[in-house]
């Protein structure tokens, strides 16, 4: 029998298609028969099929780590995959973060497309300089600058930068620290051309592009909730690639829904065929207790309740040492550590115990008889 969520979804899209009851009484067999096929058997150990089926041909990868994707005369550095997946994989924070930002249909046009990316595109003091140069004699630094509001931009150093002065007229600026060596004015000179002006600090840089008939702006860095809170910006579309930043705006299960994409699109950009039931259940795992974890000693496998299965993983010395010291006990219920010690394991028909009474046996045999 289907589930009830299965049984409202097939209602629904009868209705929707004005389907006969006989049309409908055969999709809901169709759906019924995938449905069971689809199904696992008690005691299958589909993790062990999971980690096969996508790890085997992940060891098939092309070896490349990064390739470098022309668009619109510009060059964008994306990583792909082996190196992909373990960035997935391992839930890392720090990686080449990007974006795909969706504009509204009425700004679906070139010119507004360049528009709204040159607005969210971050911008720095060193954008707008024409030249600089460092006075010896005075131990000041001179800028010469062009497309900003001085004042602002004397109040904005001011802010960030302490210990200086700042003098000069129209678009020339001199600043004077109060150090009085050559190191720290650099340093300094590095601070101000630093500054962030406008746009949005962590978008980089910006690529302009037509996929199909819309147009869409690719990013070198995310910041998924400050994009979507730009007026221009088709929520509903646009995606970024930081699951930690999705899962903080947009909550856990969109997070894990990023993982899978994220996964399913390495594998397809290499050829690879996996099975999604397989993904789907590696991001379950990472995403199942409302945070991201990683496959690894700080995540899913570290946080395993056998003490054996997590030596046997790594960092063996430290588990067994940790557990001697504060007295645990493995209750041997897991796959590694029955394999471990040669014992059935509790998958298939290990699964089932079964307890023969010889005698009774005997006299059911003569019965027969």
């Amino acid at each position: 029998m289907l589930p009830k969520k299965i049984l409202d979804e097939i209602d629904v899209f009868a209705s929707k298609n004005n389907m006969s009851e006989a049309q409908k009484k055969n999709l809901m067999q169709r759906t019924e028969e995938r449905y069971k096929k689809m199904q696992y058997e008690a005691g299958e150990s589909i993790g062990i099929v999971a980690a096969q089926s996508i790890s085997e041909p992940a060891t098939q990868m092309t070896m490349r780590s990064y390739t470098m994707a022309t668009q619109s005369d510009r060059l964008s550095k994306v990583t792909q995959g082996l190196p992909r997946l373990i960035e997935i994989f391992d839930a890392r924070k720090t990686f080449e973060k990007n974006m795909i930002i969706h504009l509204k249909k009425e700004y679906n046009d070139k010119d507004k497309a360049r528009a709204v990316a040159k607005k969210i595109k971050c911008a720095r003091i060193r954008d707008f300089v024409v030249s600089d140069s460092i006075d010896l004699l005075e131990m000041r630094l001179e800028i010469e600058m062009e497309k900003l509001d001085m004042d602002e931009t004397k109040e904005h150093i001011l802010k960030h930068v302490k210990d200086i002065e700042i003098s000069g007229r129209g678009q020339k600026l001199n600043i004077k620290p109060k150090v009085e060596d050559l190191k720290g004015m650099r340093k300094i000179k590095e601070k101000i051309f630093n500054l962030h002006i406008s746009g949005i600090a962590e978008i980089e840089d910006v690529f302009v592009i037509k996929e199909k008939d819309s147009w869409v702006i690719h990013t070198s860095g995310a910041s998924l909730k400050k994009v979507l809170m730009v007026d221009e910006v088709d929520i509903s579309k646009t995606r970024s690639n930081d699951i930690y930043e999705i899962a903080e705006v947009l909550g856990i299960e969109a997070a894990r829904n990023t993982i899978l994409n994220e996964i399913r699109k390495t594998l397809e950009e290499q050829g690879l065929d996996v099975d999604v039931r397989h993904v789907m259940l590696l991001s379950d795992i990472m995403t199942f207790n409302g945070s991201v974890k990683a496959i690894g000693r700080y995540g899913v496998s570290g946080e395993k309740s056998s003490v054996l299965a997590k030596a046997n993983f790594e960092e063996t010395k430290k588990h067994l040492v940790n557990a001697a010291f504060f007295g645990e006990e493995d209750k041997l219920r897991g796959i590694t550590e029955n394999v471990m010690i040669g014992q059935i394991a509790p998958i298939g028909t290990g699964l089932v115990t079964l307890i023969m009474d010889p005698e009774k046996l005997k006299k059911g045999v003569k019965k027969e008889k």
